[in-house]
């Protein structure tokens, strides 16, 4: 599955949780994850997306600061590439809005 068709599935998925997963576009600020992902219980991810065609490439320098940024402030960033990696995801997510929870 590409790109596109992964971060499709991913909002399908996280609105079928009563969640929201939001495109994230911040103009002049480079690195932020492609999505925001915000479930019921004040549970928040950011979400990379990343082809999976393109296996050597990943995070660009600015991704990883901005990530590092983020986990520093508490956040949980998540980088998927495949639809494996996405059912993880989602097996997670399950489990910390059962507990209400963010990991």
């Amino acid at each position: 599955m590409d790109e596109k068709g992964l971060e499709q599935m991913l909002k399908r998925e996280i609105e079928s949780r009563g969640g929201m997963s939001m495109k994230w576009v911040s103009p002049g600020t480079s690195g932020v994850p492609d999505r925001i992902v915000l479930l019921p219980g004040n549970i928040i991810y950011f979400v990379e997306l990343k082809s999976p065609k393109y296996k050597r490439a990943g995070l660009s320098e600015l991704q990883k600061v901005f990530h590092d940024k983020l986990k520093g402030l508490g956040m949980v960033v998540w980088t998927l590439r495949t639809t494996d990696q996405l059912f993880e995801f989602l097996k997670t997510i399950d489990h910390d809005t059962s507990k209400g929870s963010r990991r």
